[in-house]
């Protein structure tokens, strides 16, 4: 089956196969060169990007949803995953953007389900960017990363999502692993301060933060150091954790 076929039966035949109204956005973040970034597909005759995303399987739990979503678009599973808003303004209609899509390669008249409203759950994903292979999707053209204060325009109210998910994470500091998703297991202090920094957009003190976070018990400070550097070799630290998922119950208080 062409692509253009393919995609003209999931417009015209999809509601056989998912639940109508409803669909599933991914703001998939990642840590890499001390910068907070987000996974995006630019979406094929659109000239913008988008979030990765889809519909549920009629058959299928949410959460699978995602799960499934984003294991297609990184290559990864058991990933962190938090569900955090849902977006149901009636001013989101997909229905004039998918007219113009399908007009863009060809078709014209039809009803479709896509053109309908839909409401779509919101989830982010917090993953290890070293392990991620982005596989863009057969109505996207690229899948890349972006620094999160360097998103390019999006489609439809994705910035918004986008933006919600963010502050989300600021917000829950205290009560998700941020750190064990986002850094390699072994680290430094600057690096576990300069994920900080960068979720949070504004400089730590060093003394501080160090003080902090060390009076939390969540983390292991290892004999290690790492080579390589001009200045002093800091010591590679990694996180106890048993006493992390204990410390987030509560909330770090951080």
């Amino acid at each position: 089956m062409t692509f253009e076929k393919e995609l003209k039966d999931h417009y015209f035949h999809g509601h056989e196969k998912y639940l109508r109204h409803i669909s599933v956005d991914c703001v998939i973040f990642g840590f890499h060169d001390n910068e907070l970034k987000v996974l995006l597909l630019k979406a094929k005759y659109a000239g913008k990007w988008a979030l990765p995303g889809g519909f549920i399987l009629k058959d299928e739990h949410l959460d699978d949803s995602a799960k499934r979503i984003l294991k297609d678009r990184t290559g990864l599973d058991k990933i962190y995953l938090h569900q955090f808003y849902t977006f149901s303004d009636p001013n989101r209609s997909t229905k004039k953007i998918n007219q113009q899509f399908l007009r863009n390669i060809g078709f014209k008249g039809g009803k479709s389900w896509m053109f309908e409203r839909f409401v779509s759950v919101g989830y982010s994903a917090l993953v290890d960017f070293t392990k991620v292979k982005p596989i863009a999707d057969n109505i996207s053209d690229a899948c890349e990363w972006f620094k999160v204060n360097e998103v390019p325009e999006m489609i439809l109210d994705h910035r918004h999502i986008f933006e919600m998910a963010l502050k989300n994470l600021r917000l829950q500091l205290n009560f998700q692993p941020v750190g064990f998703n986002l850094l390699s297991k072994k680290f430094t202090m600057p690096e576990l301060q300069k994920l900080y920094e960068t979720i949070l957009n504004k400089k730590l003190d060093r003394r501080n933060f160090q003080r902090k976070i060390m009076s939390t018990g969540i983390l292991v400070k290892l004999k290690e150091t790492k080579k390589g550097v001009s200045h002093k070799a800091p010591f590679y630290y990694k996180f106890d954790l048993i006493k992390y998922s204990k410390a987030l119950k509560a909330g770090l208080g951080f």
